[in-house]
């Protein structure tokens, strides 16, 4: 019988010293606000220079240009891959940039835990591609796995960020197209209302040490230039009917001005049935999962490959890892959304 549980974690104490220091850092380093006619390939190019220079090196990964129908893509490979377990990750960046080192460097560290090989598309990015490239290239992804004979069970979708409303838009995608879902999601800080209508988007402003509320207005523009777009399902995910999607585990910082959707999104997927986990890491900044000397990304990627091995059976390379650190954290409920909270 398929499970309808809902959990939500509180993870226990404050942020470490080192988080304190990369929030201050990304204070610092994250400027000004973005201008309404700032040129977003030009600002493109120079985070990816800097992804270049102080991307993290994961010893043993290998990295394989790929196409995929045409989307072009990288398999991310570690000695510990298997051909038999694959992550299909969708990138976050505004929808609008990409860091392709990071990215890359944290998809081998998930499949080091998980004895898995990474899919990562290279989708289309706006303003050059706005709504619905990056949606198409997503799905079109999804869709070439399966077209090679991969089964849909040994497949684990990844997002973090736009990456994470991409990653829910391809589940609502296969759902609409009859298509089989993969064997779970994991959606690290997705951004999946584009109408910017949850409480912390307000509430966490002055908190969150990366985002301002100027700087989303001026992306969403640049990526769904029509307002009417903003409910549609596959702009804004948190709309969809969730009916029939895979188990998703999300992961969120406690101050970070998207958390409330993560929120919402768990008690959207709670309410349709799906098998959903959702943990809230206090005073982490956005997708800190991405940073290796912070002592809880590893923790989190812990939590993330105990959650895919109990919904695919796959061994662990350090079960005993996994299982501790989940049991280091306090498990509570977190409060129903209030009625004004949208769906």
């Amino acid at each position: 019988m398929k499970s309808t549980a809902t959990r939500i974690h509180v993870i226990e104490g404050r942020g470490s010293w080192r988080s304190r220091a990369l929030n201050t850092v990304l204070r610092v380093a994250s400027g000004g606000p973005l201008r309404q006619d700032a040129d977003l390939p030009a600002l493109r190019r120079r985070y990816e220079a800097l992804d270049a220079r102080h991307a993290p090196a994961v010893p043993g990964m290998v990295r394989e240009a790929v196409q995929c129908d045409g989307v072009a893509a990288e398999w991310i490979s570690v000695p510990e891959s298997r051909s038999d377990r694959t992550l299909l990750y969708l990138h976050g960046g505004s929808f609008a940039f990409r860091f392709p080192n990071t990215h890359a460097a944290f998809a081998a560290r998930m499949c080091r835990l998980l004895g898995a090989r990474a899919l990562l598309p290279d989708y289309r990015l706006a303003p050059e591609f706005p709504f619905p490239a990056a949606p198409d290239d997503c799905h079109g992804a999804y869709r070439w796995l399966l077209g090679r004979g991969i089964s849909p069970g040994s497949v684990v979708l990844v997002g973090d960020s736009a990456g994470g409303c991409l990653a829910l838009v391809t589940l609502h995608r296969a759902r609409q197209a009859s298509e089989p879902q993969p064997a779970c999601a994991v959606l690290l800080s997705p951004a999946v209302d584009c109408t910017f209508d949850s409480h912390s988007m307000v509430d966490n402003e002055g908190r969150d040490p990366l985002f301002r509320l100027t700087d989303m207005l001026v992306l969403r523009r640049h990526y769904v230039p029509s307002p009417h777009l903003y409910t549609h399902p596959e702009v804004s995910p948190l709309f969809a009917d969730f009916h029939g999607f895979a188990p998703m585990l999300l992961q969120a910082g406690s101050s970070e001005m998207l958390r409330d959707e993560a929120v919402r999104t768990a008690h959207k997927a709670h309410a349709a049935g799906v098998d959903v986990e959702l943990e809230l890491w206090p005073d982490m900044p956005h997708v800190f999962q991405v940073a290796p000397f912070l002592p809880e990304s590893t923790r989190a990627l812990h939590h993330i490959a105990a959650f895919v091995a109990a919904r695919t059976g796959w061994s662990l390379a350090n079960p005993a890892s996994a299982t501790q650190a989940r049991s280091r954290q306090r498990a509570a409920m977190a409060p129903e959304p209030s009625a004004d909270a949208g769906p």
